[in-house]
């Protein structure tokens, strides 16, 4: 058997490759939209995919079995358990076997045991991998997609945080009980192979090592250790989740109802000449991403441009703050749009019209300069401007500045309603990273803002007076005339973003 972790350290996603050798026949789980690199490092290995399996409808990403199954002919592997509703509607003019719990199938010489696991979502299913080639009677590991991660599990609440479907939290958090008490049943010797690792925002304490065992996880995790007081784990779960943006409910609705096909990669052209083309990126319908460090970002961009840093965060604040029927303009080195158009293709973004060199910025008729303050003078404003605080709710409610709105920057455009139009307003994240990306954004639909250099992190350096902590579960602030703000309570085992939001 071959066996082959792909990972997507943008999206802290992991998809799996596992090959008959003697066969030449190969399977992959939860693959991303553009499938070319599975197919590429299949063909290394001198195999052929016959098949794609998916564990559930996924929200964080576009799921590349349909293109598979264009491209290759692959056979779908796809859950038939949690009721209609949670069925993937596209597959019908496929070949493809809807799986039940203990449904078996093979690939080659290797087994497959299907396990339904829900939890995080209703349809989920884990998969059993055995290697009969090998000469194995046994299990070597499980597949767990968003059930069990190294060192948490898969959060049950984003089917209403994100999906908007009310009132799933709660009862997904009990069946996600059921699971795990099902899970530390399992042979402590089995490999646990998730879906994510640290960064993902399908949980909140993901760890970094990219796959455990059984055993571990039951010695180890922290909501494993709470299986046997099914109120306690319920209460643990649904606690400190981080805020998911709102293009997870668009991702999971293409996922269900058939993710459109890709084919090619799109090859955006590199334009130099900024000054011909500068007026037509500014009509509605095109947005700039720049990608460019926020220093000079700041000192002067194209009209209207939004400012993304490739890395972890920029998939995050494109699909925050760009529609997917917009045209996208990249701001970048020509040698890494590829890299960058990746990025956006795995959420939905097809339409890109050109490739700026950085460089050819300069060129361009008209630029506008952002705002940056420091932390001292942020302070003298503080009485004139609103104070927006773009950081997760769980910080916010850990320390914060009095009188603060918290909205996470993920967040902003759905509750643009409650900034005020008549303010300026000043917007600090922890380290100034998030709150650079925001500052873009609502420059772009008009507010007057300054972005917080150094962030909360430098106001408290300074020692310059902060607000007390949020009560337990109270989650943000109450802004200056603008109510209380929405948020999860505070007590994320790892942090308010599982380690994506870059600062």
């Amino acid at each position: 058997m071959l066996f082959r972790q792909i990972e997507d350290p943008k999206l802290a996603q992991y998809a799996y490759l596992v090959g008959c050798q003697r066969t030449g026949e190969a399977i992959v789980f939860d693959p991303e939209r553009d499938v070319d690199q599975y197919v590429d490092l299949a063909a290394r290995h001198g195999l052929r995919i016959v098949a794609v399996a998916e564990t559930h409808i996924h929200a964080d990403f576009l799921s590349g079995a349909r293109e598979l199954a264009e491209r290759t002919g692959a056979h779908l592997y796809l859950s038939a358990e949690g009721g209609p509703e949670w069925q993937s509607k596209w597959a019908k003019p496929y070949a493809h076997t809807l799986l039940h719990d203990g449904t078996e199938f093979k690939v080659g010489n290797i087994a497959f045991r299907a396990l339904h696991t829900p939890g995080h979502t209703p349809e989920h299913v884990s998969y059993l991998v055995t290697d009969l080639g090998g000469g194995a009677s046994e299990p070597m590991g499980v597949i767990t997609g968003d059930f069990v991660f190294v060192g948490d599990l898969g959060r049950p609440d984003l089917l209403e945080s994100a999906a908007g479907v009310e009132g799933i939290a709660e009862p997904s958090a009990h069946a996600l009980w059921r699971s795990a008490s099902r899970f530390v049943k399992l042979p402590d010797h089995l490999q646990v192979w998730p879906a994510h690792g640290a960064g993902s925002a399908c949980g909140k304490a993901l760890g970094a090592i990219p796959q455990s065992t059984v055993g571990y996880e039951k010695a180890n995790s922290p909501a494993l250790k709470l299986v046997g007081d099914e109120a306690a784990f319920v209460k643990d779960i649904l606690a400190g989740q981080p805020e998911p943006p709102p293009y997870f409910a668009r991702m999971k609705a293409l996922n269900r109802d058939g993710v459109p096909v890709l084919g090619a990669l799109p090859a955006p052209p590199v334009v130099a000449d900024a000054a011909a083309h500068a007026a037509e990126w500014e009509r509605t319908g095109t947005v700039v991403v720049d990608t460019r460090p926020w220093a000079a970002f700041r000192d002067g961009h194209l009209p209207g441009a939004i400012h993304a840093v490739p890395g972890k965060m920029f998939p995050m604040v494109v699909g925050s703050y760009v529609k997917p029927e917009e045209r996208i303009v990249l701001v970048c080195e020509p040698a890494r749009a590829e890299e960058l158009v990746r990025d956006l293709v795995r959420i939905g973004y097809d339409r890109f019209v050109a490739v700026v060199p950085p460089s050819a910025v300069a060129g361009a008729p008209r630029l506008v300069r952002s705002r940056d303050v420091s932390v001292q003078e942020a302070s003298g404003l503080r009485g004139e401007w609103f104070v927006l605080d773009v950081r997760g709710s769980a910080e916010h409610a850990t320390a914060r500045l009095e009188r603060a709105l918290n909205v996470p920057y993920t967040r902003l455009m759905p509750r643009l309603a409650e900034l005020p139009r008549d303010r300026k307003i000043l917007v600090h994240c922890a380290l100034g990273g998030r709150s650079a990306a925001a500052t873009s954004m609502l420059e772009r639909l008009g507010f007057e803002v300054a972005n917080v250099s150094g962030g909360f992190e430098a106001w408290r350096k300074a020692g310059l007076p902060m607000g007390a902590p949020a009560a337990c579960g109270a989650g943000a602030a109450v802004a200056a005339g603008a109510g209380a703000s929405a948020g999860a309570g505070s007590g994320a085992r790892g942090g308010c973003c599982g380690g994506s939001c870059g600062g």
